[in-house]
Order: structure tokens, then sequence, then C-alpha cells
């Protein structure tokens, strides 16, 4: 199995890549963090025009009809960049579960933004502040939805809301559903993959400049340790993440064991990321002004979103003791 990606793949990143450095995702996130929306809006019309949301949206609709490797390659650079929104919900589970052809277009060209509430993984419904259109994901169908209570995150850039259900469910099939719940959980790996990436940069650069005791702290052997200890944990982490993309491409039967096997890994790597970092960094890392922050706050909601680490192991256990 080849685990690389395409010199077309490599290309799209490193456009994904021009633009959100340009676009200075960061202050983003805060004027989000702040209740303001509209940079978030316009930054998605942007992304929109360069396909991300498209990705796994069919030909007929207007999308890419691309893979679950495309989708990795992209939302480990909206991972490594901090873009908020819910790209999870719109262009993983929304564009693989939904069947209204209207709703597909609109996704692909960018003028929905999708949030899918989808218990027991996601049971809430993600900034419906900032979405077009809210949906409950039942164990039988997709059911538009109104949002009920505003609940609280670690993350003030994802906003979490009770939703209900308002009108009759499309009915989705069940092995449809569990692909799309799986590409939900893989584009989450990926991102937190992309986080952590950025993390280990972002504290790189931090202990080449910081002094103490007359010297820069990343000559110290214990700061080299936890560092390449990171680096190492994302190593092995990534190809965990395009070898379950490639066998959900494939509708290869182990696909469920693979995203789970991708998320505990992906999610133990940007763990130690966080962790790291905000070591190296000191309570500096906690202020609101450090980037820092935003990536380690992201993480942290990330870590139980679609799955959490302990269900993941779970599921994987469940496949390789299945008679």
């Amino acid at each position: 199995m080849r685990f690389g990606i395409t010199a077309e793949q490599r290309a799209f990143a490193e456009a994904l890549d021009d633009l959100l450095t340009e676009a200075d995702v960061p202050a983003v996130d805060r004027a989000v963090a702040d209740g303001k929306a509209d940079s978030a809006v316009a930054l998605w019309a942007r992304l929109a025009d360069m396909g991300v949301p498209a990705l796994l949206v069919p030909e007929v609709y207007g999308g890419i009809g691309g893979t679950a490797v495309d989708l990795v390659v992209a939302f480990e650079r909206l991972g490594c960049h901090g873009v908020p929104g819910p790209w999870i919900e719109t262009a993983a589970l929304a564009a693989v579960v939904a069947t209204d052809g209207r709703l597909l277009s609109r996704i692909a060209d960018g003028s929905a933004r999708v949030s899918v509430a989808a218990p027991p993984w996601a049971p809430y419904a993600l900034d419906c502040a900032l979405a077009t259109d809210v949906f409950l994901l039942t164990a039988t169908g997709l059911a538009p939805a109104t949002p009920g209570e505003r609940l609280w995150s670690v993350d003030p850039t994802r906003t979490p809301w009770s939703v209900v259900a308002a009108e009759p469910e499309a009915p989705v099939d069940p092995i449809v559903r569990g692909r799309g719940l799986d590409t939900a959980a893989l584009a989450c790996a990926a991102m937190l993959v992309g986080a952590a990436d950025q993390m280990l940069a972002v504290t790189v650069e931090y202990v080449g400049q910081r002094r103490q005791f007359g010297r820069v702290i990343g000559e110290f052997q214990a700061v080299k340790h936890a560092l390449a200890d990171v680096r190492v944990a994302v190593d092995f982490a990534r190809p965990l993440v395009h070898g379950a993309a490639q066998a959900l491409a494939a509708g290869d039967l182990i696909a469920p064991r693979e995203v789970s096997a991708a998320k505990v890994a992906a999610a133990t790597a940007a763990a130690r990321a966080a962790t790291a970092g905000l070591q190296a960094h000191g309570a500096i890392g906690y202020t609101q002004e450090a980037d820092l922050s935003i990536w380690y706050l992201r993480t942290r909601a990330l870590l139980g979103a679609w799955g959490t680490v302990g269900e993941h192991r779970a599921r994987v256990l469940d496949c390789l003791t299945a008679v």
C-alpha cells in the first residue's frame, strides 16, 4: 500500500498553505472567539473556491468526486493553520451521507455551511451561528434540526449546540451512515496531525529564541528529548491516517479498524505536542496573545470529538477479536 501523496495532492496542499498563511487564520480564530463570524465566512468562501468542501461531493452535483486521501491532505492543512468552522461536518460527513442533490450542490459551491449532530460520537451540533444548515443524524436518517441550547467548549472557536429534529428525516443507508462517521473521524484525525505538526514547529522556533541561564532553552537535553518524542509521534501517526484513508477509499472491510487506529495515534501525538509546547512556553502559552493557545485549545476539543481515544481503542479491540 502506498502511503505517500501524489504530486497533484502535494501541489494542492502547498496552495492551501499559501492561501491560509496569507489569510492570517489566528486573527480569524480570535474574531470567531469574540463572536464575529464575518472573517470566518469569508475564509470559507476562499477555501470553497479551491474546492475544499467539494472534495467528496459527486461530480454530478458540481463536486470533485475525490477520495478520502484527498480529504486528509486538505484537512491536515486546515488543522495546521487552525481553520475554524464546521468543516468536518460539512466536507466529511454531510458530503457523504446527504441525499438531497440541492444540498450537495450548495456544499460543493461553498454556499452551504453544514452542522450535524451525530450521537453518540458527536452529540451536539457545532457552530450553529456560523452554519447555514443544521441536521441531526439518527440511526436511520438525516433530519433537518433547529438549534436549542448553546453550550460551553474549552475552545472558544468551537461552539456546541443541542439540537432538536424539526422535520421528517431523509433515510440514510446504514452502510453509508457508517462510512460517513468514519470519514468524519478520519478528518478529525488529519486535523489533529496538522495541529500537532504546527505546535511542534511553533515550539521549536520559540525554544530557539528564549534564553535561560545564559543559553537558549532549546539546547537543554530535556527540551530536546520532549520535542523529539513529539516528532516521532507525529511521524508515526501520519502514515496511519493515510493508510486509513486508503482503506476507506477502497471500501476495505478493515477500514473502520484503521480509522480508529489512526484517530488514537493522531490524538496521542497531538496531546503530546500540546503538553510539550505548553511546558516549553511556560505560562505565556496559556495566554490569548500566544498563537500556541489556539492549537492547544483546538486539540483539547478535538481529542474527544468524533469518538474518544477510549472508544476508538475499544473498536480496534472489537475488530481484532471478532470471530
